[in-house]
């Protein structure tokens, strides 16, 4: 797999698209939890979607994701989310997974 900081552009990738079986989309500055989704992956993450075409590559994005943003991260084409403090931070686990798996239609 291969991951990109959220400064790094999705067309920094295209020449290892054929050999990589999940990309990462860091959506905060790596270095601690608890941050603030950065909107414009969004576009980031449709861009991937689009160079992915048929491809099985999983997109996979960490950073920020709670059950307020998890659907429009989804709609823009990931397939994974990595949702630690959303989870975490709140006590009742299942409850906080839950949320974020009905915003998402699972």
């Amino acid at each position: 797999g291969v991951s990109l900081n959220p400064s790094t552009p999705a067309h920094a990738i295209e020449c290892v698209l054929d050999q990589v079986d999940l990309i990462l989309v860091m959506s905060v500055n790596p270095g601690f939890g608890g941050q603030s989704f950065i909107e414009n992956q969004l576009e980031k993450i449709h861009t991937l979607r689009t160079m992915i075409g048929n491809r099985p590559i999983e997109l996979e994005v960490d950073g920020g994701i709670n059950a307020e943003n998890a659907s429009r991260i989804v709609d823009a084409g990931a397939d994974v989310l990595v949702a630690g403090s959303a989870v975490f931070s709140g006590g009742d686990y299942a409850a906080n997974i839950r949320a974020i798996r009905t915003a998402v239609g699972c």
